[in-house]
């Protein structure tokens, strides 16, 4: 009868241990989504400015474009070490990536493929 009861205080805890960790993952997910919300919103504006001075070949148009999109933040993690951001706009079938912390824009460029240093 003992071990009945230690099983399932047991099972009690081990459930109320999930419940807390799912319910943490997912109050951290619900911040970590309006952090990123915030970050592409302070970017936006940086990120068309740049990619319209940029010099390309292809010339892209945010203002006065017809088909718009914004892919937003991404990040590569190529090493340990190091991590790689770019904020991707679409407009008119042409992409520019906006290296944030670089301050540089590439036009037609794959961020995946973008130099490290």
């Amino acid at each position: 009868m003992t071990f009945q009861r230690m099983m399932i205080a047991l099972v009690v805890l081990l459930a109320a241990g999930l419940a807390g960790s799912f319910y943490m993952n997912w109050k951290m997910l619900g911040q970590i989504r309006t952090v990123k919300a915030f970050v592409e919103g302070a970017v936006f504006a940086d990120a068309v400015a740049a990619c319209e001075k940029a010099p390309s070949t292809t010339p892209f148009k945010w203002n006065g474009g017809k088909q718009l999109s914004v892919i937003g933040l991404n990040s590569v993690r190529p090493d340990k070490y190091t991590v790689i951001a770019s904020y991707t706009l679409v407009a008119d079938s042409v992409y520019c990536d906006y290296d944030p912390i670089k301050k540089k824009a590439d036009i037609g460029s794959n961020f995946l493929e973008r130099e490290q240093f």
